[in-house]
């Protein structure tokens, strides 16, 4: 085997934002930062792994508030629902922290007072959104209006997700506040901007320095072109942060203090462990490494922002930025409405964690493409590889030593040459696991899996153990057998660390290292083999693809109706129970002609802010309905749904157009509206009874 020079090396993932679950899209990133992390550390290099949840903004004081609780007991109480999450899928933090830390606050500030102190800060009167109802400014993603440029609806305030046209919120067209449905009006403030384009320079080398993916750096360029505009770090009162020094009632905007918080989380654990010393791993000229993975989505933050600061403040920058695409699920985005929206804790109970550390490693690539988890492709993809290919050598071998042999191995190798080609792929899957090439690293792994099959099923120990005086050649055989399924454990060990722990307690052997695993066993005692890994069953699939339709149905943010305004502050109050209506007779009720439709096609309403226009197909009839559920569903996400309709509501002549009867919802509103579904089975026109 090569030596390897020891590196030390910190590696990070984008911060979750304390203010849901963790769901399967998350797992993408930290599955591939995972897996990168532990396959560093068994070539023996030091790799400390941290992150933390981002505890700060708008949406966590407004969450917290409809809860009744402060939010330090919210942050609280999700962060201890992360780190289970985590845990579960062994994800192997070094330390999970929050940005709501002493650490943190200290870093802010410093940081701070050095951008200020090299003249990179500045500040000025700008105006922005208030909602003059609720008495607060509007961060921009509180503020949903028209697009100025293309004229897409429903945008949020800071860019087009149709044209990617950026603006401020009161660019919009009819421009709404999210929290309480008001027109916001201009209002001024002063705020504190960084100099973005004093790094112009800096950042153009440092963007061409391999330190991004190709794609991303050409990426980037087009921001240069249009110019660096001044960074707004800032966000007035009321806002759960870090205040500004020198600045009551400001404080830092969360995107400034969320990338601080992986040196903070850093800071926290060197703090508890000697072998780790901060200023080492993060000083300018430090000769150390430093990684971030993070999505497509938060590239600009992480690079153009983040080394300016860094680099304005007297830290290193980091050695490199590796950005990852977005999830589908069985081809569509993540969706609610659609069922595929899957919280990590739903997958857990029911699926094996490694199914997926596995599938998602069978498809990464170090380039920033969207991955697909498509369940018929998972299943048969686990249990081919998995169950069919790599527990299958151990379970057809193990059983012969164990009975036979009492669990001893054969004292040589019954295959020198290829056991010794065994080993020698590992450089070329070491090659692939540090470039992030995922899956052309598995691909070579199930390819000796093949290998490892043949030879057994052409020696056949099965009809050699019939045979008198064949005893030795099934030992040797079985035995190599074994050894060949220890090198492909150790070469999977980074994804499979769970099942690589159980094997190392059925070989008797010592943690699996780069160093350790060409070694064969020999003369060895094993332990009775126990199963390691079962098939991926579809029942399961179904059960948590069903579970998670009920989570995704369940209300778990703010809802902006229950907004109520206090003296001096904004509040939101927590959903109650609707009261029932009065009593009507039964004669009243029976009245109602409920049927079963299909949504045949769903579309914007323009002018509208909370309609769709949907054509249902009342079997054979078709119905055109105005339904105000836009702020719930995207349009794709409604076409081919069945829901029920109030069929012989009387057409009602709307601004729009005739609305030719009603669709039925439940909820207490704006995006917590749910359409009514039947069960499977149920066909347009049939009878509501």
């Amino acid at each position: 085997m090569m030596s390897v020079p020891t590196r030390k090396i910190l590696v990070t993932s984008a911060l979750p934002y304390a203010n849901g679950s963790i769901h399967l899209g998350h797992m993408v990133e930290y599955i591939q930062t995972d897996i990168w992390v532990r396959f560093q550390n068994l070539r023996g290099h030091q790799c400390v792994y941290v992150c933390a949840d981002d505890a700060h903004g708008t949406p966590i004081m407004l969450r917290a508030q409809s809860e009744g609780i402060s939010p330090e007991d919210l942050v609280q109480r999700i962060g201890e629902e992360h780190r289970q999450d985590f845990a579960d899928f062994s994800i192997g933090f070094d330390n999970y922290y929050t940005t709501h830390s002493p650490e943190n606050r200290e870093l802010a500030e410093s940081i701070y007072q050095s951008l200020k102190q090299n003249n990179h800060m500045t500040s000025r009167v700008i105006k922005q959104a208030y909602d003059p109802v609720k008495e607060m400014f509007l961060p921009d993603r509180y503020v949903k209006g028209t697009c100025p440029n293309c004229g897409a609806e429903d945008q949020y305030g800071d860019n087009c997700e149709k044209c990617s046209h950026t603006y401020t919120p009161i660019e919009l067209i009819n421009p709404v506040s999210v929290i309480s449905g008001a027109t916001p009006i201009e209002k001024e403030s002063e705020h504190f901007f960084f100099k973005l384009g004093d790094f112009e320079d800096m950042l153009k080398e440092w963007t061409k320095g391999g330190h991004l993916q190709a794609e991303v750096a050409n990426k980037l360029a087009e921001w240069f072109e249009v110019g660096l505009a001044e960074w707004d770090i800032s966000r007035d009162s009321p806002y759960f942060g870090f205040e500004i020094p020198g600045a009551p009632g400001k404080y830092f905007y969360v995107w400034m203090d969320a990338p601080m918080g992986y040196f903070a989380s850093f800071k926290n654990l060197c703090q508890r462990r000697d072998d780790l010393d901060f200023d080492e791993f993060l000083a300018p000229d430090s000769a150390t490494e430093m990684y971030h993975f993070i999505g497509k989505d938060i590239i600009r933050f992480h690079a153009l922002f983040w080394p300016a600061v860094l680099s304005g403040s007297g830290y290193r920058t980091p050695t490199a930025i590796y950005a990852h695409g977005f999830l589908t699920i069985n081809g569509q985005k993540m969706s609610k409405s659609r069922g595929t929206f899957i919280n990590a804790r739903d997958y857990l109970a029911h699926l094996n964690p490694e199914y997926l550390r596995y599938y998602f490693a069978a498809k990464l690539t170090s380039r920033i493409d969207d991955l697909d988890l498509n369940f018929e492709d998972f299943a048969q993809k686990v249990n081919a590889d998995l169950v069919n290919k790599v527990v299958n050598i151990a379970s057809r071998c193990a059983g012969f030593i164990s009975k036979r042999f009492e669990g001893r191995l054969a004292p040589e190798c019954a295959d020198q040459a290829l056991y010794d080609s065994f080993v020698a792929t590992g450089e070329k899957i070491a090659n692939y696991y540090e470039t992030r090439e995922y899956s052309h690293a598995m691909r070579e792994i199930m390819a000796l899996a093949d290998q490892a099959n043949q030879y057994i099923d052409q020696q056949e120990p099965w009809a050699l153990a019939k045979q008198a005086g064949k005893e030795p050649q099934v030992q040797a055989v079985c035995s190599l057998g074994l050894n060949l399924f220890k090198v492909l454990m150790a070469y999977l060990k980074p994804v499979l660390p769970t099942m690589a722990a159980q094997v190392e307690q059925f070989l008797n052997i010592e943690p699996l290292t780069w160093q350790n695993y060409p070694s064969a066993l020999l003369n060895h005692k094993i332990e009775k083999y126990q199963p390691l890994m079962t098939r991926v069953e579809k029942v399961k699939i179904d059960a948590m693809l069903n579970q998670a339709s009920t989570t995704a149905a369940k209300p778990t943010a703010v809802d902006s109706k229950q907004v109520l305004k206090k003296k001096g502050e904004a509040s939101i109050m927590p959903t109650e129970k609707e009261p029932i209506a009065e009593s009507i007779q039964y004669d009243d009720f029976a009245k109602l002609d409920l049927r079963i439709v299909r949504i045949v096609n769903a579309e914007h309403v323009e002018g509208a802010d909370k309609l769709l226009k949907l054509t249902l197909d009342l079997g054979g009839e078709t119905r055109q309905v105005f339904a105000g559920i836009k702020s719930a569903y995207a349009p794709e996400d409604l076409i081919d749904k069945l829901t029920v309709m109030v069929a012989n509501l009387a057409p009602r002549k709307m601004r729009f157009g005739v609305s030719e009867g009603m669709v039925l919802a439940a909820g207490p509103g704006g995006e917590h509206l749910h359409l009514l579904h039947p069960d499977s089975g149920a066909q347009p026109g049939m009878r509501v009874k």
